[in-house]
C-alpha cells in the first residue's frame, strides 16, 4: 500500500545501525523506507523516492563479494547521502579510491567543517570543529572527478565530500547516532535542503491517507481481521472500522498459548469499549496437537503462522464473501524477516515468514510501514484508550515461544504461573510502564536445588525485562535487585516444578528480545 508522495529510501548494506537512521528521518516528519542493497534499479524507480541514503556495512568496497548497488544508480537525478560504507561505495564507483587506513578511526572524531554549506548549512561558527562518531578501518584516498572535500578529521582527509554540481554527498562518520552532535542537523539539511522534503508525515496524515487507500482496495467488499488485544491488532482493527464500518469482522482464535485470564479479560474489553464485531474461536486443542514434538523455533513459528491462516479461512467461508485479511504486521517483523542476499532471516514472524503460500485470502497491513511507538501515536490519534495503546508487546506465537523446547499443557501451566508474578510485581512497584517489556521464559533443563532440606532436580525461569523504542534495538533493563529478588522468591515458593530463575543481561543485537 505505498501512499506516500514524499519518501526516502535507504538502501542497507548490512550495517547496525540501519534502522536507526529510519528512526531519525521519520523523527523529522519524512517518510522512508530501508531496502536490501540488491534491490534493481527499476524497483527503486517506481517507488519515486525522493533521495537515497547508503547505509554503512561491515564489509570492505575492495572485498571479493563485497555488497555493492544496482548498475546505474549513481546516474539516477536523485540527492544521495552515502554513510561510511556507503560513501565510499560512491567513490569506488564513481571512480575514487578508497584503501585501508594506516591508522582507523572508531569513537569520537572531531570534524574540521571546510565546506560551511549543503550539509554543514546554517551551523553556527563555534560547531565548525564538532564531535562525530567514526567507526571504519578503510578511508576515502582519492576523490572522484568533480568530488570536493567538504570536512576533514585528523586520520580522513576526506570526512565528507560533495559533487559539485550534483546533489551527491556522503560522509566517513555516522550522523544517526547520539554521539554525533551535529547528527540532527546533517540529516535535516539533506532532507530539506538537498532533497527539498517537506515535514509532512504525520500519524494524522498517516491515517487520513490509510483510510483512504483501504476504502479505495476495498469497495464493498467484507474483510475479517486477526485480532489478538494486543496493540498491533487493536490499532489495526479501529484503522480499518474508521475506513469500511460493519463490512469488519474480528476474529479473536485462542490458540491455547495466551496467558493466564487473557483470553476472558480481551474479550470482555472489546465488548466494554468497542463496536466491533468480534467472533470467539477455541482452537486449543488444534494448536497444541500440532505443536507436540516440535522444538525448532523455526517450525513452530510456521506452524503457528498456519494454524491462523487456516482457522481464518475456515471462518471466512461461513461468513460469505469475504476476500481480505487485516492483521498488525509491523516494520520491524518485515525487516526481521527478510534476509540480505547470502544471509540468513533472523526469525520468521508468524505473520511474515510464517504465512503458507497457499492463503486464498488477500492480506491488509496497513502498519507494515510503522514502527511501534508510531503504532501507538496512531492508536492514540483514534482514541484508543490508554489501557489498549501502551500494553506491552506479547508475540502473536504467544507464550509458545517463550518455552524453550516442547510446548504441551504441563509446561504452559508452569510458564503461566510464573508469568503471573512477573507481571504482578512489576505493576506493584511501578516498573511496568517504565520497561518496554517485561516476560518470563521457561527454560528446556532442569538443575538441582534444595527445598525443604530435600533435593530438588526442577526446571529454571529465565526472567526477560527490555527497555527500546521500536523493538529493532534494545537493552537489559536495570530493574533494583530488590524487584529481582522479590519476583525470584515468589516464582520458586510459588510455582511448583520451579527451583531456580535467572535474569538475562543481553541486548538486542546480538540476541533478539524473545527467545525464540
Amino acid at each position: 500500500m505505498n501512499i506516500h508522495s514524499e519518501k526516502i529510501l535507504i538502501i542497507d548494506f548490512g550495517s547496525q545501525t540501519t534502522q536507526l537512521i529510519a528512526r531519525r528521518i521519520r523523527e523529522q516528519k519524512v517518510y522512508c523506507e530501508i531496502h536490501p542493497y540488491y534491490t534493481d534499479l527499476a524497483k527503486i524507480k517506481e517507488l519515486k523516492p525522493s533521495g537515497l541514503i547508503l547505509s554503512g556495512g561491515p564489509r570492505s568496497v575492495y572485498d571479493k563479494g563485497a555488497p555493492t548497488c544496482a548498475p546505474g544508480l549513481f546516474d539516477l537525478d536523485l540527492p544521495i547521502l552515502g554513510i561510511c560504507y556507503g560513501a565510499q561505495l560512491m567513490v569506488q564507483e564513481m571512480g575514487g579510491v578508497v584503501e585501508k587506513a594506516d591508522k582507523r578511526e572508531f569513537g569520537k572524531s572531531v570534524l574540521d567543517i571546510i565546506s560551511p554549506d549543503g550539509l554543514f548549512a546554517g551551523l553556527d561558527r563555534d560547531k565548525q570543529e564538532c564531535q562525530v562518531w567514526m567507526s571504519h578501518g578503510d578511508r576515502i584516498d582519492k576523490l572522484p572527478d568533480h568530488f570536493l572535500a567538504a570536512a576533514q578529521s585528523e586520520h580522513s582527509p576526506y570526512a565528507a565530500i560533495r559533487h559539485e554540481s550534483r546533489p551527491l554527498v556522503g560522509v566517513q562518520f555516522h550522523p544517526e547516532v547520539v554521539h554525533t552532535l551535529i547528527g540532527t542537523d546533517i540529516l535535516r539539511n539533506f532532507l530539506f535542503n538537498i532533497c527539498n522534503c517537506h515535514p509532512t508525515w504525520t500519524m494524522g496524515s498517516f491515517i487520513d491517507t490509510t483510510v483512504a487507500a483501504i476504502r479505495q482496495k476495498v469497495g464493498r467488499d467484507q474483510v475479517i481481521c486477526a485480532l489478538s488485544g494486543g496493540v498491533d491488532s487493536a490499532v489495526t482493527a479501529a484503522l480499518i472500522h474508521r475506513a469500511i464500518g460493519d463490512q469488519l469482522t474480528c476474529i479473536y482464535v485462542n490458540n491455547g498459548l495466551m496467558r493466564t485470564n487473557e483470553t476472558a479479560s480481551l474479550l470482555q474489553f472489546f465488548a466494554d469499549t468497542t463496536h466491533l464485531k468480534v467472533i470467539d474461536i477455541d482452537a486449543v486443542d488444534y494448536f497444541l496437537t500440532e505443536l507436540e514434538g516440535v522444538i525448532d523455533p523455526e517450525l513452530k513459528r510456521k506452524k503457528i503462522g498456519y494454524g491462523f491462516i487456516k482457522i481464518f479461512e475456515e471462518e471466512a467461508k461461513k461468513l460469505g464473501d469475504v476476500k481480505y485479511l487485516a492483521q498488525g504486521t509491523l516494520y520491524p517483523d518485515v525487516i526481521e524477516s527478510i534476509a540480505l542476499d547470502g544471509g540468513t532471516v533472523i526469525k520468521s514472524h508468524h505473520n511474515v515468514g510464517g504465512l503458507p503460500d497457499i492463503m486464498q485470502l488477500d492480506l491488509i497491513e496497513p502498519l507494515r510501514e510503522l514502527f511501534k511507538d508510531e503504532v501507538r501515536l496512531v492508536g492514540l490519534e483514534l482514541g484508543l484508550p490508554d489501557e489498549a495503546v501502551f500494553r506491552q508487546p506479547f508475540p502473536g506465537p504467544g507464550l509458545g515461544i517463550r518455552i524453550m523446547g516442547e510446548v504441551d499443557r504441563l509446561r504452559l501451566d508452569i510458564l503461566r504461573q510464573a508469568d503471573v508474578i512477573v507481571l504482578e510485581e512489576m505493576k506493584t512497584s511501578g516498573w511496568y510502564q517504565k520497561v518496554w517489556q517485561s516476560f518470563a521464559v521457561l527454560l528446556p533443563i532442569q538443575t538441582v536445588g534444595v527445598m525443604g532440606d530435600e533435593r530438588t532436580y526442577e526446571n529454571v525461569i529465565a526472567l526477560r525485562c527490555v527497555d527500546s523504542l521500536d523493538a529493532m534495538t534494545a537493552d537489559w533493563s536495570k530493574l533494583p535487585y530488590e524487584l529481582i529478588g522479590r519476583i525470584s522468591n515468589r516464582i520458586i515458593n510459588e510455582v511448583r516444578g520451579v527451583n531456580r530463575v535467572v535474569f538475562d543481561v543481553s541486548s538486542k543485537p546480538p540476541s533478539t528480545i524473545e527467545w525464540e
